[in-house]
């Protein structure tokens, strides 16, 4: 890639951040937060996203909106990664789990601010694909694998945080039991016809789990390897 083009989307970048912030003020009444953390809005500045759309995205791969990659699946609109990235609450020595890798850019964001992430996708070109290209940019703290996120990777729970990427008819239990004790769950839940809403979830020290609405989203589906919505 030329230095041109490399200035070009790195001032691309810029402006999608300065969108995202823009947004986040918009929309502060639904999500309660008027800014999202210096720390998430530097890991957003720094991820490549163009790298993780196809070729013939590339020219929109700073719009805020969904991008298709490919099997029916679609990197997210920029604001929502930021905003559940945020609400993650994630720490630097955190070991956070990612349901629905895609072509990887969230697990990106992710191992921008946490000390490991685990990342699992059921499309298998998908999963494959997205893993040589995080090891390819040099996103060596993620870790993914083909399979059913919807029983999550208990080999390596307990986890801090825990974020979904597609959605579920209802809260997976399997990934309430893989959380710590002040660990949260990022995840939209709701069927394929009608609307969805974006959760947050949070185990307490005695066990029990809160649960909050965030706002209306819309996501592909959480499927099985037969391709139904879980």
């Amino acid at each position: 890639m030329t230095a041109e083009a490399q200035d070009t989307y790195a001032r691309e970048r810029a402006r999608m951040v300065e969108h995202i912030a823009t947004i986040t003020r918009e929309t502060r009444f639904e999500t309660g937060r008027a800014a999202l953390s210096e720390r998430v809005m530097a890991a957003m500045s720094k991820v490549p996203r163009h790298e993780f759309v196809p070729a013939w995205e590339r020219p929109s791969a700073y719009a805020d909106r969904p991008l298709p990659i490919g099997h029916g699946q679609t990197i997210s609109q920029p604001f929502i990664v930021a905003l559940m990235t945020d609400i993650m609450d994630v720490k630097p020595g955190d070991t956070v789990l990612e349901i629905g890798t895609g072509c990887g850019y969230q697990a990106a964001v992710l191992a921008e601010l946490a000390k490991t992430v685990y990342t699992i996708e059921i499309v298998e070109p998908l999963g494959r694909e997205a893993g040589e290209r995080l090891k390819r940019l040099g996103y060596d703290n993620v870790t993914a694998k083909v399979g059913d996120g919807y029983q999550g990777w208990p080999e390596h729970a307990p986890f801090d945080a825990i974020i979904v990427t597609a959605a579920p008819r209802d809260v997976p239990q399997p990934l309430i039991d893989q959380l710590k004790p002040g660990g949260r769950l990022v995840i939209p839940v709701g069927g394929q016809i009608g609307g969805q809403t974006l959760l947050v979830l949070e185990k307490q020290r005695d066990g029990t789990v809160s649960r909050r609405e965030v706002l209306a989203v819309r996501f592909v589906p959480l499927v099985d390897q037969s391709g139904k919505q879980q």
